[in-house]
């Protein structure tokens, strides 16, 4: 009985795996599940990827080592990083982040108040690592520590900054006061009809 018993749960488990296997299949290979970005993601999987995403930065971050204070020059180092390369989507004090940066899933969060959800530890990881499927690039391939450091002391402060501490910090950088997209790279020369290289034009003012 008992041994009828134990065989009846393993089937068990294995048939409800094989069906769970069998549904993924499915979604996976029907296109069953809406990928494009202007579709929200229902509650279930934005619970799941929220909570994953949580739960992994917090394991994962417990080896980041900082100090316990940031200087003053650090912060500031770290708001200029902010203002020319995380602004546009993640906005600062009396700003909104880009109208483009809306479109994407998950939205980026507003970092004057969602950095407070982080410990400086967290950010770190966040900053160096990236975040899968997020639009969060990783930065530690091409910025060193130092960097990295500095934009977590900065971000970290964020949630206490007025818009007029922000725009001391960043020291009036553009980029940080416009809030509109980065510039458009140059047109490459045009070459004209008898061969010669024409530069192109410069931008109007």
């Amino acid at each position: 009985m008992t041994r009828k018993f134990g065989a009846g749960i393993a089937l068990g488990i294995i048939g409800t795996l094989l069906v769970a296997v069998a549904i993924w299949l499915t979604i996976a290979y029907t296109g069953a599940y809406n990928v494009a970005a202007s579709d929200q993601h229902a509650d279930a999987v934005r619970w799941t990827l929220d909570t994953t995403m949580h739960r992994s930065v917090e394991r994962r971050s417990g080896d980041v080592e900082l100090p316990e204070t940031f200087a003053d020059e650090v912060v500031a180092e770290g708001a200029s990083h902010y203002a020319e390369s995380c602004v546009y989507c993640h906005g600062a004090p009396g700003q909104e982040p880009t109208e483009w940066s809306r479109g994407m899933r998950p939205e980026p969060p507003h970092l004057t108040e969602a950095a407070a959800e982080w410990s400086a530890e967290e950010i770190y990881w966040i900053v160096e690592n990236g975040i899968k499927m997020s639009g969060m690039p990783a930065f530690g391939a091409h910025h060193g520590p130092e960097g990295i450091t500095a934009l977590t002391a900065f971000v970290s402060q964020l949630p206490g900054l007025s818009p007029d501490d922000y725009r001391a910090l960043t020291g009036g950088n553009p980029a940080a006061n416009a809030g509109g997209a980065p510039a458009a790279a140059a047109s490459p020369p045009e070459e004209t009809t008898d061969g010669a290289t024409a530069e192109p034009a410069a931008a109007a003012d």
